[in-house]
């Protein structure tokens, strides 16, 4: 009868864990070990199977062949393995959660919700990353994302959280200095803030006597995320035209005030929860989305 190896899967998930994170001093703190006993754990998996995995050099660490296909395989067993777990404890949410997030929602929601879900759920623990680029969530190795806008055609499941209207608006400083405009055709007069990210539109779009029309625009800068455009509108650099819930909290402070809303064509900009689908989904990523719909469901900011 072949021998059990007993510390099998540690093995296996301090190796997963060392490539995951890009170094053994990294997988340590996400594992609560020292760097040397994670290296010991990977070397003793290697002498076990015979086989190099890692090439370590003083910069960086890279796959070998055999590396690669015992991390895929890894990937899917240690899976296997958790969900075996939380069947086993009939629904407790437990582990680790990787969430990726827009700049604006990890700024306004953000602290919110995952604190909110944290006390809920102690066993839980977060790795909550922001950014407004479309991450590949397996690449990324993320559990969650939170996207705004449409969704391309993809084979990821996605959970709708809410939406909100946009909004233009500028500070008071701005209109000050350069005047208010009364009709979208004033803007052409005005330093109007656009996003660098490629968009369907080009111009903003306004409904003028019952017929929808696209204003084109111009100005001094281009950002890549909304919550920058908002601190750029509110030092003063111009116009900008973003949803409602990232400065309906400046709005109602009267630090930014809403430009030609009786030609606001009304479009929305959708929020989803989107996730990887294909088998059975975990109950952390299952509590998480829940708790996610339940938190914008009750926002202040959303309108």
């Amino acid at each position: 009868m072949q021998r059990i190896v007993m510390d099998r899967s540690g093995e296996m998930e301090a190796f997963l864990r060392v490539v995951q994170e890009g170094g053994f001093s990294a997988a340590g703190r996400t594992l609560s070990l020292t760097q040397s006993a994670v290296s010991k754990l990977v070397t003793r998996l290697e002498e076990r199977v015979g086989a190099r995995l890692l090439t370590r050099t003083t910069r960086a660490l890279s796959l070998t062949a055999e590396g690669e296909a015992y991390y895929r395989a890894g990937q899917h067993i240690i899976q296997q393995l958790n969900e075996a777990e939380e069947a086993a404890a009939a629904g407790a949410v437990k582990g680790r959660l990787r969430v990726n997030a827009s700049i604006p929602f990890g700024a306004i929601f953000g602290k919110s919700a995952i604190a909110t879900f944290l006390t809920a759920h102690p066993d839980i623990f977060i790795d909550f990353s922001v950014t407004d680029d479309v991450v590949d969530l397996l690449a990324q190795k993320a559990d969650v994302a939170i996207r705004m806008g449409s969704l391309p055609d993809t084979a990821l499941l996605a959970r709708r959280l809410g939406h909100s209207r946009r909004v233009v608006c500028a500070s008071p400083a701005y209109l000050k200095r350069k005047g208010t405009p009364e009709k979208p055709e004033e803007l052409r007069g005005h330093d109007c803030l656009t996003f660098n990210f490629r968009r369907s539109r080009v111009g903003w779009p306004f409904r003028v006597r019952g017929q929808d029309i696209e204003q084109s625009i111009a100005g001094p800068l281009q950002v890549n995320n909304g919550e920058t455009m908002k601190q750029m509108m509110l030092a003063g650099v111009g116009i900008g035209r973003v949803g409602y819930w990232h400065v309906a909290a400046e709005i109602k402070s009267g630090a930014l005030k809403p430009l030609l809303e009786k030609y606001n064509p009304g479009d929305l900009e959708m929020m989803h929860a989107v996730y990887v689908g294909g088998g059975r989904v975990s109950n952390r990523v299952r509590a998480f989305i829940d708790h996610l719909v339940r938190t914008f469901a009750s926002s202040p900011f959303a309108e």
